[in-house]
């Protein structure tokens, strides 16, 4: 059985937060967890979900500010790419100030290496390095689902700006190209704001890929 995901759409940069929770067993991961997350908690609660893990695609205060309300109610380890040590803590990486007005550092349990392939419950990912929005961004792919939690990586049509500290349209360009445009087509994409996409359509229309 595929895992169920959700979208809710959270904080004043409309980011797109998901929850994804397996049916049979009633876990569930939650990725990007932006600020004013309280529907989300909402919908954790009444579906009666435990959440196993919280999965950040990269360190941006607009996707990471929920994080320590929900893991208050909700106690799980936060994954997140070994290369993004340096924007949690260093807040003119993160955008803490810039965007919601405090210098904060944020913290993660788990630092994950590129390719490395992970198994959580019934969950099993893969961590696709595309740094250039920020120094360790990701990708996280999900082969049973067919989908791709691109953050702000890559979005339907465009990528992720790469003029915030530490970014480099180089490296994101390439690394969207070598990581995840080798995807199967077919292959959702879910990106950190926006509508969704896919594989095919990005190759076929997204100026900064063709």
């Amino acid at each position: 059985m595929q895992s169920e995901i959700q979208q809710f759409i959270v904080g004043p940069i409309q980011t797109n937060c998901y929850l994804v929770s397996d049916p049979a067993t009633k876990e569930a991961l939650v990725i990007d967890p932006g600020p004013g997350s309280d529907r989300l908690a909402g919908e954790i609660r009444k579906a009666g979900l435990t959440v196993s893990a919280y999965l950040l695609t990269h360190a941006h205060w607009d996707h990471i500010d929920g994080l320590e309300k929900l893991k208050e109610e909700f106690p799980a380890p936060v994954y997140i790419s070994e290369k993004e040590k340096e924007t949690l803590k260093d807040p003119e990486i993160n955008l803490s100030g810039m965007l919601g007005g405090v210098n904060k550092t944020y913290s993660a349990d788990v630092f994950l290496k590129d390719g490395e392939g992970v198994t959580i419950g019934p969950f099993y990912f893969v961590c696709l390095s595309t740094p250039g929005h920020t120094p360790g961004g990701a990708c996280y792919y999900f082969p049973r689902n067919k989908v791709v939690f691109s953050g702000d990586s890559l979005f339907y049509g465009s990528i992720g700006r790469t003029d915030f500290p530490g970014g480099s349209m180089t490296d994101l360009v390439r690394a969207l190209k070598e990581k995840v445009m080798v995807l199967p087509e077919q292959t959702r994409v879910l990106p950190g704001h926006g509508p969704e996409t896919d594989i095919r359509e990005e190759e076929m229309s997204n100026y900064y890929l063709v």
